[in-house]
């Protein structure tokens, strides 16, 4: 029975690349051409607000996290000038609170909350000014560029030189 049990497993072990899923079953161009997003016909606004929407949402979790650290220390300043006693640490922020510790109200989280977002919304603010410059210094670059025509000479492929169309002799000496 164990041998028996240990030929299934190991058959099983085997065959199991067999019995893979595929990500994807249909492999067409259609499918392929409907995965793709094209943004193309959306308004730049639209793009930058969802840029700033990526990036306030993005930074929210570090914001709160400070904000909450930063919080903290203030508590723990006013209740007893950062004292460093198991008592004293009841305020401190997170790796230094002792056992016991005051947990913040409900008030005081909240405050927390919408200092974080606060802070994310200005991070994001931050972000787009900087995207627009770049893209107004972008714009003002192409535009201060000279408007010229290129001259562009078309010749078949494999043409002579200009210099072999002339009449040499056979030896190339010139006489």
């Amino acid at each position: 029975m164990r041998n028996f049990i240990f030929a299934l497993l190991i058959s099983f072990l085997f065959l199991s690349p067999v019995f893979q899923a595929r990500a994807q079953s249909n492999t067409g161009d259609a499918a392929v051409e409907s995965a793709a997003f094209d943004t193309t016909g959306f308004p730049q606004w639209v793009k930058d607000f969802r840029r700033w929407d990526i990036v306030a949402f993005g930074t929210f979790p570090l914001a709160l996290f400070f904000t909450t650290v930063a919080v903290d220390l203030n508590r723990w300043n006013d209740a007893n000038g950062m004292d460093m006693s198991e008592e004293g640490r009841r305020y401190a922020p997170w790796p230094l609170k002792s056992a016991g510790a005051v947990e913040m109200t409900k008030d005081e989280f909240e405050r927390v909350l919408l200092m974080a977002a606060g802070v994310s919304a200005m991070i994001a603010v931050t972000d787009l000014i900087i995207v627009l410059i770049k893209r107004n210094m972008e714009r003002k670059r192409i535009e201060s560029k000279p408007k010229s025509s290129a001259v562009i000479e078309i010749k078949p492929y494999g043409a002579p030189p200009e210099d072999a169309l002339e009449d040499k002799p056979p030896d190339g000496k010139q006489e």
